[in-house]
């Protein structure tokens, strides 16, 4: 029995139809609701039952917007589906024959019909956007007795049979599951002998031979006739939406966006209507604002004589809406009325499909537009001022996740550029990366950040989703601003142009052609998203800067939030960065990255293979000006704020050569003899360093060690104390996971403050605690505090020990454990909330019991993604630490924990 989002489903070169016939049930739900049966008034709950699309085309039918009759079979019969085994649940199939008898009526024509036929489009539509990621089928209910009625009909013989190849390809594609390229490639036959640069040039004879040509395709793959039954059709089309759910790219898609894989997909039937009837008629796609900018402008593209996938697929170079204006100007003026009476409505920018028949407007689809990071924080900023959305809510409309887009470098203005093309920027920054002409080819490059990598597509597809995820930017030749490509790079984040028809891409010889330029696989490019262009080579990248209105969505994030947002930073530019970006802190200063210095690596060495206490006190005195001095530029950095240090973590190892070459080399530099140096190395290996020497434990076998960090500390705080600059130190003991352990390491610290103090005759304020990271230290929190002042958590290591798992070695398996959902999600990427949630929570609770209002924080990479922070947020703590770059997605996400709390109390 299949289960939602358990597997990848192969392809499979032979299908046969699923049953339809209904599993016993003692009573029949309803799973089909028309568009105008009853309001759909845009809640949640409307859109888990009929998805998105379904939900949005019965509200704007309630609204007597111009949509075409139809109806929507609920996700409960999409979950009913794979419960059962892939058959129907009892009832949808009756359902659906009255649904069907109603549509006829509502349209007043007949499905099969030859003389007055009835065309439907059968589409997905999850109650979460998912563009591209699941299946469509237009042009349904054609036979060949279908098709002669139609050219009687409509008198447009082109018309008929272009509508028929178009059913038959994208059919024999989705429901019988032929592959794509033998249907390009016929078509392309039929091209070259016809002498058409385009579809919309193929003569009606070229069409009727390719109608042909297609369906012997079909009983070639099949071993049967292409269905002309089509209630058949439909039934297989509605299996093949549903099955859809659970491809590959939508089980990515779903992974990569956190999208839980039991909701299911609607599928909406809804009577067709043609762009490709004629001049007069035109299909296209426009956002209520520009989805790039933010700028409130009326922004998509159209084609004449078009069906809707030619405008999304890049098939041909559509026509900027704009033009509209002026081509067709009725036309224009109601549908711009339109998108403002839906933005108003839905009080957000809105993205809609539309056709026009014959000079009449109808509308396909409306949703919440994708846009990028910068333009959701001015649209947010603007629905402010005009009224639309208050603070709060604005607050709530930004993906913290998105925003990290805002911090993106982009081109240094200094640099000259060779620029060797230009597309349609349909996705702002800049990227510098090796090109990879495939999805697969990109992924494999990209692995374990082994390299960045531009991912350039003649044009992409769904099935390029994981390399696009991979790649820091996505080049493509074909295709406009709503085209596959930009709609996922603009949600990605990525870089991203598209329809650059100024490069000859060449995708199975392995490279493209830009005038005179040759570029291979592997060979460096830079792409800029916000203008198009394409330049050779690697270019200088600036860091980015906060837009006005970003920094005013901040100012209103933090007047809501509880959490204060500290920074990981080890240099005083790191601290620099982080207090730009609004940390109100350091939540972790490592102090081993301060040893791997030019001039301070060597001293760490001759420490390390010092025979005894005494020679490694003379090392660590050579070391002490250095780490003094890094944390004078850290505590003047922070002005006045809370700066964590963390005492030595790494085992020595970690210090010294692993080849032999370099240990002959190192021990030359150090004046030792090679031997003693590879003595050394081979007396430090461990089997597991993770739970090795290391931590805590260094600082108690070598006590000067915590000794010279503990005097580094104190006096750059002394220093600057007497300089009359506050400095608020907060020493942190790693890897502690017994209370004596801390008391030893605590007791070394406290002595080396007093002695500093006394010395330099002056007084400071500092705080020792430690890193919760090993389980057994939530466990005995309340021990660990009776001496600890603070408490932070150490997530990084707390989840490998939690769950067993290595950081090195995990990927080995995780895609596994993703792809079966044994995990939701990768556990250092986002927070474990039964496993190692439930410790942090014992931790807090216990440590707060001995020591009534203890700081707590944490400080692994959780401290920066968006629902591991509203877990911190729930659970009481006092701040989260992040890398200087995620510090305003930390603000932001802390804000929104803070009203989501406050929706429910």
């Amino acid at each position: 029995m299949k289960k939602l989002g358990t597997s990848l489903r192969p392809k499979r070169r032979v299908v046969r139809p699923r049953s339809t016939t209904p599993a016993r049930r003692t009573t029949a739900p309803r799973f089909i609701y028309a568009f105008g049966g009853g309001r759909a008034d845009g809640s949640t709950h409307m859109k888990a039952l009929l998805g998105g699309k379904g939900a949005n085309l019965a509200e704007m039918t309630s609204l007597g917007v111009p949509v075409p009759p139809g109806f929507t079979i609920t996700t409960e019969a999409c979950r009913a589906f794979y419960k059962l085994g892939e058959r129907w649940p009892q009832g949808l199939d009756a359902e659906l024959a009255r649904k069907l008898a109603w549509l006829e009526g509502a349209a007043t024509k007949g499905f099969g019909n030859p003389k007055n036929p009835l065309l439907v489009s059968v589409r997905s539509g999850a109650a979460v956007s998912m563009p591209g990621m699941m299946d469509t089928i237009l042009n349904l209910g054609f036979s060949d007795r279908v098709v002669q009625g139609l050219i009687v009909k409509t008198e447009n013989p082109r018309f008929a049979y272009d509508a028929y190849r178009r059913f038959i390809q994208m059919y024999g594609n989705v429901v019988l599951e032929i592959e794509h390229k033998r249907f390009e490639d016929a078509l392309g036959k039929q091209k070259a002998r016809a002498g058409a640069a385009t579809d919309a040039e193929l003569p009606v004879e070229a069409l009727k031979a390719l109608v042909a040509e297609y369906k012997r395709i079909v009983k070639e793959e099949q071993g049967r006739d292409f269905p002309d039954d089509p209630m058949e059709q439909l039934r297989g089309a509605v299996n093949a939406v549903f099955s859809s759910w659970n491809n590959e790219r939508a089980i990515i898609y779903r992974r990569l966006n956190g999208i839980p894989h039991d909701m299911g997909t609607a599928v909406t039937v809804q009577s067709m209507v043609f762009g490709n009837m004629g001049k007069s008629s035109l299909t296209g796609v426009c956002f209520t604002r520009d989805p790039g900018t933010g700028e409130r402008l009326f922004y998509g593209e159209y084609l004449v004589n078009a069906q809707g996938e030619d405008v999304v697929a890049g098939i041909r170079t559509p026509k900027p809406i704009v033009e509209l204006k002026s081509e067709f100007p009725k036309i224009y003026e109601s549908l711009y009325k339109v998108g403002q009476r839906l933005e108003k409505h839905f009080t957000d920018v809105q993205d809609m499909e539309f056709t026009v028949e014959e000079g009449v407007l109808y509308m396909l689809q409306t949703r919440t537009g994708k846009r990028t990071a910068g333009a959701a924080v001015a649209i947010a900023a603007d629905f402010v001022r005009e009224g639309v959305l208050s603070k709060h809510q604005a607050l709530l409309r930004i993906n913290p996740d998105q925003i990290d887009q805002l911090l993106h470098p982009t081109i240094d203005p200094k640099a000259k550029p060779r620029v060797i093309a230009k597309g349609l920027p349909a996705s702002p920054g800049a990227a510098v990366g090796k090109v990879a002409f495939h999805a697969d080819r990109a992924v494999e490059m990209a692995k374990d950040g082994a390299q960045d990598v531009i991912l350039v597509r003649e044009e992409t597809s769904p099935e390029d989703i994981e390399g696009m995820a991979a790649s820091q930017g996505i080049l493509t030749a074909r295709g406009g601003i709503t085209s596959h490509a930009a709609v996922v790079g603009r949600g990605m984040g990525k870089c991203c142009v598209v329809g650059c028809d100024g490069i000859t891409v060449r995708e199975e010889e392995g490279h493209f052609t830009a005038g005179d330029a040759t570029v291979k696989e592997g060979d460096y490019i830079t792409i800029n998203g916000s203008t198009g262009e394409v330049i050779l080579g690697e270019v200088p990248l600036v860091k980015p800067q906060l837009t006005r209105s970003f920094k005013q969505l901040l100012e209103w994030a933090d007047k809501v939030r509880r959490l204060r947002v500290r920074a990981n930073a080890d240099t005083p530019q790191d601290a620099k960065i982080a207090r730009e970006f609004g940390a109100e802190g350091i939540g972790l200063c490592r102090t081993e990255h301060m040893f791997f210095g030019e001039e301070r690596l060597p001293v760490v060495r001759e420490m390390i293979l010092a025979k005894d206490s005494t020679a490694r006190k003379a090392a660590l005195a050579k070391l002490l000006p250095f780490q003094k001095q890094d944390f004078i530029g850290i505590f003047e950095a922070m002005k006045g704020l809370p700066v964590t240090v963390r005492l030595l973590d790494p085992p020595l190892h970690e210090f010294l050569p692993n080849t032999p070459e370099d240990q002959e080399r190192v021990a030359k530099q150090l004046g030792v003899d090679a031997r003693t140096l590879r003595d050394t190395v081979n007396s430090l290996h461990e089997l597991n360093p993770m739970l090795g020497h290391r931590g805590c434990r260094l600082g108690i076998t070598y006590p000067e060690i915590n000794e010279m960090q503990a005097q580094a500390i104190c006096e750059a705080a002394a220093q600057l104390t007497r300089d009359g600059i506050t400095v608020i130190p907060e020493i942190m003991v790693p890897l502690v996971g017994h209370p004596q352990e801390f008391h030893i390491a605590k007791r070394t610290i406290d002595d080396v403050a007093k002695r500093t103090m006394a010395r330099a005759k002056v007084a400071f304020t500092y705080l020792v605690g430690t890193m919760i990271e090993v389980p057994r230290a939530a466990v005995v929190a309340d021990l660990i505090a009776r001496e600890a002042e603070f408490f932070s958590f150490g997530t990084n290591d707390l989840t490998q020990m939690t769950f067993g798992f290595s950081r090195d070695d995990i990927g080995k398996f995780l895609p596994h454990y993703l792809k079966e959902n044994i995990l939701p999600a990768d556990p250092f990427m986002k927070l474990d909330r039964d496993g190692v949630g439930a410790l942090i929570r014992l931790g807090i609770q216990k440590g707060r019991a001995t020591r009534k209002g203890l700081k707590v924080g944490i400080c692994g990479e959780h401290g920066g993604e968006p629902s591991s922070i509203e877990f911190c947020h729930q659970v009481g703590m006092d701040y989260v630490s992040c890398s200087p770059y995620r510090v305003p997605v930390a603000r932001l996400a802390a804000a929104q924990a803070a009203l989501r709390e406050k929706r429910k109390t």
